[in-house]
């Protein structure tokens, strides 16, 4: 039997991963990959403890990895640094790639095992290039995809994704039909080191609990228009909270760290035809060069419609994208996803500051 190290999150998907692989027949291995200390998420400890009863049921084994140094170093400290600076970061996809992967593999070349696998509502394909990618789950709502494009091509080689054709509802109930106590269990909403959903809060934690230094609203003409309470409280797109009146529905249009400004506009001009990204990926075909081009469907966030666009390398790692219709609010820091026409991830990057 073929092995694989399961990425146990204590909830339902990978639950179900698990045993499905094992219905396959393969020789599963549990593995949580814990990114917290008792200290900062004691409330996070009944997710060991449910990934255990779930691998105690499942008759398969089941072990604990830490990786707290990792994520605070890859994840946590760049996600603070980033709001810091004005930008929106997408945390889950940096500690997909550099940590949970990156553990997980390493449990699998220890143990013997050939794959790893997760509850990703994702599938992995092997293409006829050679190189492998990710498409879109069968169940659009619970598609997951936006959140692996930075995977490497040694990383999607070696993974199993059995939920891909799954809907929740679906895999509820196959939970329920292996006896696993977490059938019902709620899904996380929030980033899972900010589990009250305040990410102001959490910078000033663990920043010496010091407020942020308020600072200018302004309209795009520069002219001032109140205080805001520091650059941490916004991100481009935001319309309630601002603690602003004006009289006319405001967005946050751009942050402007340096000079501690936020940007409002009204809501026609939060919209554009292009964006630049970096820090690029790509899956399915080889990295292009200077001057290449290719159509795609973009996505700049997780819940983001795809739209049609022509995206042109203008530089090494350097990209511009220019929509078929305007979008709303493309924020620095999220991800621009490339997909082809059969949902497949061609590759994508980080949305640069205009």
């Amino acid at each position: 039997m073929e092995k694989a190290v399961v990425g146990m999150s204590g909830g339902v998907d990978s639950a179900v991963a698990a045993y499905l692989l094992k219905e396959q027949g393969y020789d599963v291995i549990g593995l949580t990959v814990r990114t917290w200390d008792s200290k900062s998420g004691d409330s996070r400890c009944c997710e060991i403890d449910d990934a255990r009863l779930v691998c105690k049921a499942l008759d398969i084994p089941y072990n604990v990895v830490n990786a707290v140094s990792d994520f605070k170093n890859t994840v946590t400290d760049p996600f603070i640094e980033s709001y810091r600076n004005g930008i929106t970061p997408n945390p889950c996809i940096n500690c997909n790639r550099y940590v949970k992967w990156d553990r997980m593999i390493n449990w699998a070349d220890i143990t013997g095992a050939r794959y790893v696998a997760t509850g990703h509502y994702a599938s992995v394909i092997a293409l006829e290039n050679g190189r492998y990618t990710v498409r879109s789950a069968k169940h659009r709502e619970k598609d997951q995809t936006y959140m692996l494009y930075k995977l490497s091509q040694e990383q999607l080689k070696r993974t199993l994704m059995p939920l891909g054709d799954l809907d929740k509802e679906t895999v509820r109930d196959i939970a329920h039909k292996a006896g696993l106590h977490i059938a019902e269990k709620k899904d996380s909403q929030e980033i899972c080191f900010v589990t009250d959903g305040n990410y102001a809060d959490y910078i000033k934690e663990h920043t010496g609990g010091a407020d942020p230094a308020a600072g200018n609203f302004v309209d795009i003409y520069g002219n001032i228009l109140g205080t805001h309470n520091g650059i941490i409280n916004y991100t481009v797109g935001q319309r309630k909270g601002l603690g602003i009146a004006l009289g006319y529905p405001a967005y946050v249009k751009k942050i402007d760290a340096f000079r501690n400004e936020v940007v409002l506009c009204s809501e026609d001009e939060i919209y554009t035809c292009s964006i630049r990204c970096g820090d690029t990926n790509f899956m399915s075909i080889s990295e292009p060069s200077k001057g290449d081009s290719f159509t795609a469907n973009v996505k700049i966030r997780y819940r983001h419609e795809a739209v049609p666009a022509i995206v042109t390398v203008t530089d090494h790692d350097d990209l511009l994208i220019e929509f078929s219709k305007p979008v709303r609010s493309p924020a620095p820091g999220q991800s621009a996803v490339f997909y082809d026409d059969s949902g497949c991830v061609i590759g994508g990057g980080v949305i640069l500051p205009s």
